[in-house]
């Protein structure tokens, strides 16, 4: 589900797709799209899916050989470069730091079928959480848009189900855009504490257009009530039955719902075609949220800690201690 918006600099976005090999699949993500960033030297965030990366990483190492690693370079190429990203990260290499026209550059490099699969799937909880917030999509041939709404449908449900009987359109962002972050070992130490504020913040006419169909799709099946408040937020009450939380469960990915169905227990039923389906059995709402939280926790305590070994050994040692210092520079500010 892509935002129908149209950037100033949106031609800018796109600029360094002309020097890199084609691409299935871009989206811009992070600062770049808060609508008062005046912070020219922010780094431009993109994750680019392609078919296959070895051959891509080889196609463009004869293009932009520095935007990698010498070591790399040298020792493997694109074979090791994809090895890493596959056996050491979650299926995602990094060239941050890539300088062009005189802005700076990062951008992911991602099989398409490691994308879907994450999206739909939340396997790994890594890409689907990025594209939980707000993204510009330039590039988009597999039409992961509109696959996206699977992802926004599920993150829905969860934030909802970890939040009290009533709450804000912004509570719901912020509980949202927290789900990527459970677990994530950076948050501790080289994170802005007031990230997920500012993010909701930011952009929050982006996450209100993202998220609109799927609060009014809630409001359909008499989950959620919505009312506008004087400063033109919404407030939202919410049914916390066990047969709401039951259906919230519902729209979460078929792998999330079966280890949930394993810790918690499960019951088979017929669905309205007649097939059977696996049914999560709790006793109360709490107990749900609280196994979903370990679950999503879990992912994206291994997903960010693998990635954050593989991007240390792809971008080398002077830019990955650049890229530390940065962050931590930004959380320190944020705690003192």
């Amino acid at each position: 589900m892509s935002l129908k918006m149209e950037y100033e600099n949106g031609a800018e976005l796109g600029s360094l797709l002309k020097i890199l090999p084609p691409v299935e699949f871009c989206c811009v993500y992070g600062s770049t799209l808060h609508p008062n960033n005046s912070d020219k030297s922010s780094m431009v965030d993109y994750v680019l899916g392609v078919l296959d990366p070895q051959q891509w990483h080889s196609e463009n190492l004869k293009m932009n050989h520095d935007h990698y690693a010498s070591w790399m370079v040298h020792l493997g190429g694109a074979k090791l470069i994809t090895k890493v990203a596959d056996g050491v990260g979650v299926g995602v290499h990094f060239n941050p730091f890539v300088s062009w026209k005189d802005k700076m550059f990062k951008y992911g490099v991602v099989r398409m079928d490691d994308l879907i699969q994450d999206i739909s799937k939340w396997e790994r909880f890594y890409l689907s959480g990025r594209l939980q917030k707000p993204v510009h999509i330039l590039v988009d041939n597999f039409e992961i848009g509109n696959l996206n709404s699977v992802n926004l449908r599920a993150a829905t449900s969860a934030a909802l189900l970890f939040l009290p009987p009533k709450f804000t359109e912004e509570d719901l962002f912020a509980k949202i855009c927290s789900l990527s972050y459970m677990g994530d070992l950076r948050m501790f130490f080289a994170e802005d504490r007031n990230k997920v504020k500012k993010i909701v913040q930011g952009q929050f006419n982006l996450f209100r257009e993202m998220y609109k169909p799927f609060l009014e799709e809630h409001a359909t099946k008499d989950l959620l009530r919505l009312s506008s408040s004087a400063d033109h937020q919404l407030n939202i009450s919410q049914d916390c039955h066990l047969s709401a939380a039951s259906s919230l469960v519902s729209s979460l990915p078929p792998r999330v719902r079966s280890e949930m169905g394993m810790k918690l227990g499960e019951k088979k039923k017929l669905d309205e075609s007649g097939r059977v389906i696996r049914e999560v059995v709790f006793s109360s709402r709490e107990e749900v949220a609280n196994c979903l939280r370990k679950l999503v926790s879990h992912r994206v305590m291994v997903s960010s800690a693998r990635q954050a070994v593989a991007g240390f050994l792809t971008v080398g040692a002077v830019h990955g201690v650049r890229y530390l210092a940065n962050k931590m520079h930004k959380a320190w500010k944020s705690w003192t």
